[in-house]
């Protein structure tokens, strides 16, 4: 039997994939549940099982190459007789027709070619079963080498997943960091452009030649289409001058904890909108959906171009040192595109920052699906002057708000400000309790 390699609806809003690489070589045998090929959705790279043994016999979408979702991207033989025969309906075009994937029935009939079913695991890799050790393929390869017995090895990955550093520490190795471009800690790692949220600092791809047309990548065209629903958005924007002295002087002190100022203002925020939950509500057709958790979106660059929006989930309830190491995790597995859909599509407030660049005060467009987004500006010595009439320097950012008109006012979004601005002005020192 021939059954077609579909390629995979990764997430809800996936309608195309492209093939990062394949795992297996055609000719090579395939074990069900085994890891077939890496595929990147919008956000993020994801493995692809397969539901059935046999071997993979033809490879239709070529690694670098792009397929809609329900497209065949490969064939799989049930049997080595039968590698020439789908070699050759491959050739024919016979395996790259779209078709939407379908589950396998109980008591399936025979037949010359049936689908190979699959269906998101938990884990965001496409799983045949429920309770089974998901591992990486570096971390498969990795154990094959040093000789190390997966079943004794305990994953600290997303939902359990089996990484490189559990199978470097099972075998006695110092585990090898995951390289990832470090995170600014003078202002919060977030994005926009003129119509985005702003971009943290991230590698700069290649300057394309000058002429040349560049094709959006996954990311980039997820991108536009979000930023086109948002235009139909009513929005209104409110600005405000903080005084970050307090705020910058504690930052010194528990830095070295491994605290980041991205996670102090992400704090600072969630903490206000505990007081101000119309700010973290989203519109409906139906009226306001009030949100049942204060999730905190900041975006950062991806290295070749796009955004996205890793999120702190329940950022009221963390402590600062947990909220701090929980970020910078999700900025290095983003980095690496392994964030689980969870991980990036819930957010409820976004901040964005564009102060690390040394802009003073910009507007940001309001994501879709939210209410408010927080622009940030950087913190720079200004002449003030003093409550005692004299003059004086103090360090101080502008932030701005973009709100959607139809369920926040203009004094809703003031008020949220004045709050937040007292919170970092004057007890900066309770976001450590």
């Amino acid at each position: 039997m021939i059954r077609e390699v579909f390629m995979p609806a990764l997430s809800s809003t996936m309608t195309e994939g492209k093939i990062v690489s394949w795992v297996k070589s055609p000719g090579d045998k395939v074990e069900k549940g085994e890891t077939v090929v890496i595929v990147e959705s919008d956000k993020a790279d994801m493995d692809v099982e397969s539901f059935y043994e046999g071997y993979l016999a033809a490879i239709v979408v070529e690694a670098g190459e792009e397929a809609p979702v329900g497209n065949a991207i490969a064939l799989l033989a049930e049997t080595e007789d039968e590698i020439a025969e789908a070699k050759a309906k491959a050739a024919s075009g016979g395996g790259a027709s779209a078709q939407p994937p379908a589950p396998a029935p109980s008591n399936p009939a025979p037949a010359p070619s049936a689908p190979v079913a699959a269906a998101p695991s938990h884990n965001g890799s496409m799983a045949a079963t429920s309770g089974r050790t998901i591992v990486s393929p570096r971390a498969r390869k990795l154990a094959k080498d040093l000789k190390v017995d997966l079943a004794t090895v305990r994953g600290s990955g997303p939902h359990g997943r089996i990484v490189a550093q559990d199978i470097e520490l099972a075998a006695g190795k110092t585990p090898t960091p995951t390289a990832s471009p470090a995170i600014p800690e003078k202002a919060p790692t977030t994005p926009v452009t003129s119509a985005a949220p702003a971009l943290s600092a991230a590698p700069t791809p290649a300057p394309a030649a000058p002429g040349q047309l560049v094709p959006f990548n996954t990311l980039q065209q997820a991108v536009v289409r979000s930023m086109n629903a948002s235009l139909s958005v009513p929005t209104f924007r409110v600005g405000y001058t903080i005084t970050t002295d307090a705020l910058d002087q504690l930052y010194k002190q528990i830095k070295s904890k491994g605290v980041t100022m991205t996670g102090l203002l992400a704090k600072a925020v969630a903490v206000t909108l505990q007081k101000h939950p119309l700010l973290n509500a989203a519109y409906t057709e139906q009226g306001i959906q009030y949100s049942s958790s204060i999730n905190i979106s900041v975006a950062v660059a991806m290295e070749g171009g796009g955004l996205i929006t890793p999120v702190l989930q329940g950022a009221d309830q963390m402590d600062i040192y947990s909220l701090s190491r929980t970020w910078k995790d999700l900025v290095a597995r983003s980095r690496t595109k392994q964030l689980q859909p969870d991980e990036y599509s819930t957010g409820t407030f976004t901040l964005s920052n564009l102060g690390m660049f040394g802009v003073d005060k910009f507007d940001a467009i309001l994501p879709p699906s939210q209410g408010s987004i927080l622009a940030i500006g950087g913190a720079k010595p200004t002449v003030v002057a003093t409550p005692d009439g004299l003059m004086g320097v103090k360090r101080q950012m502008q932030v701005n708000i973009t709100c959607d008109h139809r369920i926040i006012y203009g004094a809703d979004a003031a008020a949220f400000l004045k709050d937040l601005a007292a919170l970092i002005e004057n007890e900066p020192q309770s976001l450590t309790l």
